[in-house]
């Protein structure tokens, strides 16, 4: 499999799933029925999260430096990497989720300041002063300059979702728990922010599809979808053969073909 098709094979799906659920989003006010109905107190009048502890402190401020660790400990590896031999097979990994992270996360929070989107506790709609405007419609000039979409928090969250690069070539199951483990920290850091008014639905499916997007364009462009060199790693995996002299894109190992061999005996 070329890396062309290894790649449309892994952005078809979540492409077509985010084109519905983007439009659906950007064309009604299903955003702010969902606000009203999960995050906002109607009768205080106030965001359930706005002063909540676990919100604030814990999920925003605690993650973004969880995350930040995260990250440093994978270029820390990295540099490892060059003074100690024996670490020299995790040297790719390591280069290879800290580069997807930072892009992610760096892309997301430039976009932040470009696209002039309000946060939904700055709407009327929510005690705010600034009127709700669509995705995609024009911004009159005379509203101040926004900067909340797409969500920065959750896609630090759905950054490890390199994680699932990382291991895909080594165990299947291991790539998706951090398939799983990217999914989940992205959907709790994004319902913490939609609980404190940062942001709507659509901001954070917006940032997940971002960061899947750069996670697999650095793996495949970038790393040429090679990440672990099966010769020389000593780890346990279910997909690699030290019998093979490499390992395809598609994550399936070349078995030479063994003349007088029945298949299935």
């Amino acid at each position: 499999m070329s890396n062309a098709m290894f790649y449309w094979r892994h952005l078809r799906a979540p492409l077509v799933l985010f084109v519905l659920l983007a439009a659906v989003l950007a064309t009604t006010t299903l955003d702010i029925s969902i606000a009203h109905a999960l995050y906002f107190d109607e009768v205080q009048s106030r965001w359930i999260g706005a002063g909540s502890w676990w919100a604030n402190e814990l999920i925003h401020h605690g993650g973004m430096w969880f995350m930040r660790i995260v990250a440093l400990l994978a270029l820390a590896l990295w540099a490892a990497t060059w003074a100690r031999p024996q670490l020299h097979v995790l040297r790719r990994p390591s280069l290879y989720f800290f580069v997807s992270v930072v892009l992610s996360v760096g892309l997301v929070g430039l976009l932040k300041t470009l696209t002039n989107v309000d946060c939904p506790r700055d709407l009327t709609e929510f005690g705010g002063a600034f009127p709700f405007i669509h995705l995609f419609e024009h911004r009159p000039a005379a509203l101040r300059h926004a900067q909340c979409f797409p969500a920065a928090h959750a896609s630090s969250g759905y950054a490890l979702l390199a994680l699932y690069f990382v291991f895909r070539e080594r165990s299947r199951r291991v790539a998706r728990l951090g398939l799983a483990s990217g999914l989940l920290m992205g959907l709790v850091f994004g319902i913490a922010q939609q609980a404190r008014g940062a942001h709507f639905v659509s901001h954070d499916v917006w940032s997940a599809m971002l960061v899947w997007t750069v996670s697999l364009s650095v793996y495949t462009f970038v790393f040429k979808a090679r990440l672990w060199n099966p010769a020389s790693s000593q780890w346990e995996s279910n997909e690699v053969s030290a019998a093979a002299p490499r390992l395809p894109v598609d994550g399936t190992v070349d078995v030479p073909y063994r003349s007088g061999t029945a298949a299935g005996s």
